[in-house]
């Protein structure tokens, strides 16, 4: 049991390295690529500008005979015209600045690659339409890309080695806590349980003593009140030392298989003498054949045992507790349903909560109870499910997986 508490406690504390890991990872890596995007859009809108204070340059002044690299001019009417890539010049674009005396600027994809087209008047009244190939713009954006693109990935790959060990410095104090809270709270429990032992029996003995001496009735109730309370502080430090040993959502991995049939009829059997003093008829219904199940009897026996301590508790003299187990589905389904006070139903998620306390209902406290019977349930692959309604009872339901018992030849 220590050792799947350890295992549990291990993994979650490797998902908790893992989730800091991966921020610090996601964290790096958004600013990697806000950066780089940032790059590549100051360059590319860098470029366009450049282009563009070029074309219109060129389209006011310059000839055919005197063009920068990349560029070609259109003068329609006049001999030649001008030499142009495949495609140009653009007719409509003309016949608009004629229509118009404006200019017209567009960008044209063709050729497997992407020109820059300026369609205006000169100041002597010349029409013109100028062409801007930003093919090897294109070149070097691309060439910047892959660049970013290979510098992303050595960023991911290094934010992701800082982050795992951002992670693991940022949880080892987690893990040291959670390993000094658990051989604190077995060793404080394993200390408290003698003393408390001894002082319950010592109460019990006064009491005896109180009754045979004829003492005051108030006397004697006081004993036994005495004696009660050193009861369920005995209980709540079995809880705490089970709590330090059960390992939350697993099965136990030193688990043998049990007849829960007989290990629930024991503790019905148990309990029943506290239930006739209360005036609860407690009754208990099971097939005739064994109801194998896989795990740790203490375990198992102190979680029954808080079932139907809960609900006799919580019963009103006259009122009834059944228990009842079947075999559903290749599960093993055990239920304790009472007449008492019941509860809210959106009340039910809470009940399993360490030290909640319930808004109404007598004898009502703070402990570790039903928390312990859910880390119980899920550690062996059960579920526990409860349904109540003021007033009208309640219904709590353990389903653990069905084993089929081993045979020794």
């Amino acid at each position: 049991m220590r050792r799947a508490a350890a295992d549990a406690e291990e993994a979650a504390i490797h998902r908790a390295r893992l989730r800091v890991g991966g921020l610090v990872a996601v964290a790096v890596t958004l600013l990697v690529t806000l950066t780089g995007g940032l790059a590549y859009e100051v360059v590319a809108h860098a470029q366009t500008d450049q282009v563009i204070r070029e074309l219109r340059y060129t389209a006011d002044h310059a000839v055919p005979t005197q063009l920068p690299g990349c560029t070609f001019l259109y003068f329609p009417g006049e001999p030649g015209g001008g030499a142009l890539p495949p495609g140009f010049p653009l007719r409509a674009d003309l016949d608009a600045v004629r229509a118009s005396g404006g200019a017209v600027e567009r960008s044209v994809d063709a050729n497997g690659t992407t020109y820059l087209v300026r369609t205006q008047t000169q100041a002597g009244g010349r029409l013109v339409q100028a062409v801007f190939d930003t093919r090897y713009q294109l070149a070097d954006r691309e060439h910047l890309l892959v660049a970013l693109l290979i510098a992303e990935g050595v960023g991911l790959l290094a934010a992701a080695a800082t982050g795992w060990a951002v992670g693991r410095r940022a949880v080892a104090p987690l893990a040291e806590a959670l390993a000094r809270q658990r051989r604190f709270v077995t060793d404080a429990s394993h200390e408290l349980r003698t003393p408390i032992a001894r002082a319950r029996t010592r109460a019990q003995l006064l009491a005896r003593r109180a009754a045979a001496a004829g003492l005051p009735a108030e006397h004697r109730d006081g004993l036994d009140r005495l004696s009660g309370s050193l009861r369920g502080l005995g209980d709540i430090v079995d809880d705490l030392l089970l709590s330090a040993r059960m390992a939350a959502g697993q099965a136990s991995a030193d688990g043998t298989d049990l007849d829960l049939a007989a290990l629930t009829e024991a503790a019905v059997t148990a309990e029943r003498e506290r239930a006739e003093q209360e005036g609860v008829v407690l009754t208990v219904a099971r097939p005739p054949e064994p109801l194998y199940v896989t795990g740790v009897q203490t375990a198992l026996r102190r979680a029954v045992g808080e079932l139907l301590a809960n609900a006799v508790r919580h019963t009103p003299g006259g009122g009834r507790v059944e228990v009842s187990l079947r075999r559903a589905a290749g599960q093993v389904e055990l239920t304790v349903s009472d007449t008492g006070e019941g509860f809210a139903q959106d009340e039910a998620a809470h009940l399993f909560d360490r030290f909640h306390r319930g808004a109404t209902g007598r004898d009502r406290q703070f402990g570790l109870g039903l928390a312990l019977l859910r880390e119980v349930v899920t550690s062996h692959r059960g579920t526990v499910e409860a349904v109540g309604h003021p007033g009208a009872g309640a219904r709590f339901t353990l389903r653990f997986p069905e084993a089929v018992p081993r045979v020794v030849t």
